[in-house]
């Protein structure tokens, strides 16, 4: 007799999941056998396709909108999507954006709150307000697991004018470092993804020019820029090890630019 997925039957809660990287994750962990509620701001773009998807797999599927800078905003989100699903054994923290490419000297207080807000406030009340789901469901089904996503950036400061948003994401590793010897003792697993170059999505869309993007995939060992789906692979692999021995790691999904 096969053995079933060990994503099978897990609820999984995805922020920034209707679009992008996100949508490719929540695609990917439907087809491990995962629930999933998604997350979005802006743009529901992919949340039908999900729900029909769902639907075929014979999962459980809901999206719901939040500004998760706004405070409450993270508590909101993650009690609706722990009535919609039963519980939460998986948080995929993807929401997060360069907003917009300043210098140093063009940044004020104002931008430089609004990224850290977005991309590591919002982080940090989602997986607070997420915590006792995960606590519960690690008790009673022998872990959970969280997901961070960072970026290249974090580990190199970014191209030009995403200082704030490089140091954010830098800030992403050391929380999930911090955050996996916090709570290994409940059997709740911490990990990060930093992308690369993932070409397609609405980042690099809107931030990265051709000419840009030439040249940083002219600078990869594996000659080509990432897309959704490799990184989707990589979070499947790390929300997996729920059960596992890998906590407080970050892998690097960026065609061998950085091998830290």
């Amino acid at each position: 007799m096969p053995l079933l997925p060990k994503l099978a039957g897990k609820r999984a809660l995805i922020t920034a999941g209707a679009q992008g990287i996100g949508l490719a994750i929540a695609e990917a962990l439907l087809e491990a056998g995962c629930d999933v509620f998604v997350h979005y701001h802006s743009s529901a773009t992919g949340s039908a396709a999900l729900a029909t998807r769902a639907s075929h797999l014979d999962r459980r599927f809901a999206a719901a909108a939040a500004d998760l800078t706004a405070p409450g905003s993270g508590d909101e989100l993650v009690a609706s999507a722990a009535a919609e699903l039963g519980g939460i054994d998986l948080l995929i923290n993807n929401a997060g954006s360069l907003i917009a490419r300043h210098d140093l000297a063009e940044i004020d207080d104002g931008f430089w709150e609004r990224v850290m807000s977005l991309n590591m406030q919002s982080m940090m009340r989602v997986t607070r307000a997420a915590l006792p789901h995960l606590t519960a469901a690690a008790r009673q089904h022998g872990g959970a697991s969280i997901v961070n996503l960072a970026s290249l950036a974090g580990r190199k400061g970014g191209h030009g004018g995403s200082l704030a948003y490089a140091t954010a994401k830098g800030a992403v590793l050391t929380f999930t470092r911090a955050l996996a010897a916090e709570l290994g003792p409940v059997g709740i697993r911490v990990n990060a993804l930093a992308p690369g170059l993932i070409l397609g999505t609405a980042f690099h869309n809107t931030h990265t020019t051709d000419d840009s993007a030439r040249a940083t995939i002219a600078a990869i060992p594996l000659g080509r820029a990432g897309t959704a789906a490799d990184v989707a692979r990589a979070a499947v692999y790390l929300a997996s090890e729920y059960d596992g021995f890998i906590t407080g790691a970050t892998l690097d999904v960026n065609g061998g630019v950085w091998c830290g």
